[in-house]
């Protein structure tokens, strides 16, 4: 990902955020075949406070990856949407999109079977807690056998980032004043609204300085 300064993420904190509030996530590798990708949901290693992230893929994409042996980017994809000329006022100006995107690369180290399972764990727990009444991965009808049936299916990873990409990339080189009517617009009815990116506008433009 190109980057350009004015629109660099380099908090740890907010890049831990992204990766916290996103977690569906794209791996891409290079195989003898050529470009690999697969898209799978990822954790932050609640064991560290850096940019490590742990996750699992299913058999035989373990494989076709040669997860641990090579280079591993994982794609993180936040909030993201159209921007029109329009909402610049009446000056020239082009389409535009506006995103907030992390990529993080390195070579994976697999997990063992335990690590796995607390992996699979915290996963499914991530996402049942909301449900009115959660599923958990060890509760029934789902008994020890099945559960390590499953594991013996997938493959764990941890992954800590040799390389880290991060753009948060919201009209920051706008005026307040125009950043504030964007932000208008993509929460008025319309084609494009956003409210997700409306948020993470109004977000960053209260972190900068003249805000």
């Amino acid at each position: 990902m190109r980057q350009n300064p004015s629109f660099a993420m380099t908090d740890v904190a907010e890049i831990r955020r992204l990766i916290d509030h996103n977690p569906w996530a794209t791996l891409v590798s290079v195989g003898p075949d050529g470009l690999v990708a697969s898209h799978y949901a990822v954790l932050l290693d609640d064991t560290r406070d850096d940019l490590s992230i742990v996750a699992h893929v299913g058999k035989p994409d373990d494989a076709i990856h040669a997860l641990g042996e090579r280079e591993l980017l994982v794609v993180v994809q936040g909030p993201h949407g159209y921007v029109s000329p329009g909402w610049y006022g009446d000056v020239p100006a082009v389409p535009t999109w506006n995103f907030v995107a992390a990529h993080l690369s390195g070579v994976p180290e697999l997990l063992g079977t335990e690590e796995n399972l607390r992996v699979l764990d915290r996963l499914v727990d991530r996402f049942e807690s909301p449900m009115p009444a959660p599923r958990r991965m060890w509760e029934r009808p789902n008994d020890a056998e099945f559960v390590h049936r499953l594991e013996r299916g997938t493959v764990g990873f941890r992954l800590t980032p040799t390389s880290v990409v991060a753009k948060r990339k919201l009209s920051q080189n706008r005026p307040v004043e125009v950043v504030d009517h964007i932000v208008g617009m993509l929460r008025a009815e319309g084609p494009h609204a956003n409210a997700a990116l409306a948020d993470e506008m109004a977000r960053a433009r209260r972190a900068r300085p003249e805000a």
